[in-house]
């Protein structure tokens, strides 16, 4: 998703396109993609993590960015249910630490990339991502238009089920589904990396946008369409095989949860949540933020000690609606 953000700004002819990523591959891909094939050359490759301040301040005293996109995420749900402290650190942690330096350096527009799996979150990826949007909730009104935009799933992403698919149909299958009855959202990197931006273009600050995803998708119909488009037969040339569940995976996800009011934009494909007047009951932007922080401190030093049942425990308290499961972890 950051690499194709990329690739549509630079359409806008930016002055100065800085792209951080942890990954030394995947900066270097996207590096050469815009220098040799979009012929795009005013741009700046760091090499790091967002949780190094240090690293940070740097990078905001030298190129003094106007507008951050925010994509930077562990994601694979399973993964994470077995290294929730990832979550911690990367997700949330690195999103703070942005959102603080974002602040500091009085960046104009802050754009948080979230995701379905926020909303009544079963698994670690979502709820840290939920965590995400109540921070850029509890910082904004202080300078920088701060916002979130939250969708589902897009097609070809990195973990995306539709390459694993043609994978298992290369090699004669079989297919694996984890559930007959499960279902997605989809939507192309392109199309969500479009909405994205304009989507930021209309935020004042706190608003969590919801993109019109459109009928979510049975993923068994899915494998079975693929299948046919490869000249086989689902079921007698290939295998649908089912495999149960995965740990934190819900049967279906959803772009809103009970209680958040969506109002339409100007954009038939883009909705926007209504802001929560009370602050979770503490009455005030300021009262939440301290809460919220003073929650995140605990739950950083819980991170540290690799505790998986305490770090659920913590983001339990910090997002009551998250359905904690039991899972198992790598330690």
């Amino acid at each position: 998703m950051g690499s194709e953000l990329c690739r549509q700004i630079i359409k806008f002819q930016p002055r100065q396109l800085v792209l951080l990523d942890v990954s030394e591959p995947n900066l270097y891909s996207i590096q050469m993609e815009l220098k040799h094939r979009a012929g795009y050359q005013r741009y700046a490759t760091v090499l790091g993590q967002i949780q190094d301040e240090d690293l940070i301040d740097g990078v905001m005293q030298r190129y003094k960015p106007q507008v951050i996109f925010h994509a930077a995420a562990y994601k694979h749900v399973p993964m994470l249910e077995r290294n929730p402290w990832q979550a911690v650190s990367n997700n949330i942690r690195g999103n703070q630490v942005m959102l603080e330096k974002a602040l500091e350096y009085g960046v104009g527009y802050f754009v948080l990339v979230s995701t379905d799996k926020a909303v009544r979150p079963t698994n670690i990826m979502g709820a840290s991502k939920r965590v995400c949007e109540l921070l850029v909730q509890s910082y904004m009104g202080n300078g920088t238009r701060m916002m979130a935009v939250r969708f589902g799933n897009v097609v070809g992403s990195s973990g995306s089920v539709i390459p694993l698919f043609r994978e298992q149909i290369e090699r004669g299958g079989p297919v694996t589904v984890t559930h007959p009855e499960v279902t997605r959202y989809f939507m192309t990197i392109p199309e969500a990396s479009q909405l994205i931006l304009q989507a930021g273009t209309q935020g004042k600050g706190g608003e969590t946008f919801i993109l019109e995803m459109g009928t979510p998708i049975k993923i068994a119909e899915m494998a079975r369409d693929l299948i046919r488009l490869s000249g086989k037969e689902p079921d007698t040339d290939i295998e649908v095989q089912f495999t149960g569940l995965r740990q934190g995976e819900k049967l279906y996800e959803e772009l809103i949860t009970e209680g958040e009011g969506i109002v339409p934009t100007h954009h038939e494909k883009i909705m926007v949540l209504k802001a929560n007047g009370d602050w979770n009951g503490l009455g005030t932007q300021q009262a939440f933020r301290n809460q919220l922080l003073t929650q995140l401190n605990d739950l950083y030093t819980t991170a540290l000690l690799h505790d998986v049942q305490g770090i659920r425990q913590k983001m339990k308290q910090i997002v009551p609606e998250y359905e904690v499961q039991n899972s198992t972890c790598v330690l």
